[in-house]
This record gives C-alpha cells, sequence and structure tokens, in this order.
C-alpha cells in the first residue's frame, strides 16, 4: 500500500490538497538538490533579492512555483513543488500562499 503525504494549498478562500506519494520524497532527491543548487545563487523574491536564501525562504520561493503549476493544473509538477516543501521541512501541513507578488509573505502551517 502507498503511503501518501498530504500539503493542504492554501490560496486566499481557496483550499488545494495535494498528495504526496511518500516515495517520492526519496526518488526525486536529485532534482530537490538541483534546485537547491539553483537557489543557492539568490533569487528575486518579490522586491527583494535574496544572496542566501534560507530553508524556509526556499520553500516560500518553490511554493510560489506550486501556486503556478496549480493554476496551469499541472498536477505533476504541483506535487514535485509540494514533495520539495515536505522533504525540507517535515510536518509541514498547510502553505499559505501569497498572491500579492510578495513571496516572504508566504507562510507555513507545521504539525
Amino acid at each position: 500500500m502507498e503511503v501518501m503525504m498530504n500539503l493542504n494549498v492554501v490560496v486566499g478562500e481557496d483550499s488545494f490538497p495535494v498528495n504526496v506519494p511518500e516515495d517520492v520524497l526519496t526518488e526525486a532527491v536529485a532534482l530537490f538538490d538541483k534546485m537547491d543548487r539553483d537557489m543557492d545563487k539568490g533569487w528575486q523574491m518579490g522586491r527583494f533579492w535574496v544572496e542566501a536564501p534560507t530553508v524556509e525562504q526556499r520553500c516560500q520561493i518553490v511554493a510560489d512555483k506550486l501556486l503556478t503549476a496549480l493554476s496551469n493544473d499541472n498536477p505533476n509538477l504541483a506535487t514535485m513543488m509540494a514533495a520539495y516543501i515536505l522533504a525540507r521541512m517535515p510536518n509541514t501541513t498547510a502553505v499559505f500562499v501569497a498572491t500579492n507578488g510578495e513571496i516572504i509573505e508566504t507562510e507555513f502551517e507545521r504539525g
């Protein structure tokens, strides 16, 4: 039986549950490491350039990509982005994605 992890993505008044098969967390390690190497170079977060994003800031960046995946009806990308968040910030149950362009206002709920 496949074990699923869930991440609830909250966008304004809407909520989108993203189910992540547990094996994706281990199978995507190389992809997640590549994403980290890309973010190691710094990242534009809304109006601010962040030279060395923290783990939480990296998850905020990924949550923005997750929002785009949901908006574009791309469930595979949404699952991968949710998996990154769950891998980097274990016990995260929900992400409240900022929709005002300020990635740094995205918040996480941990259980």
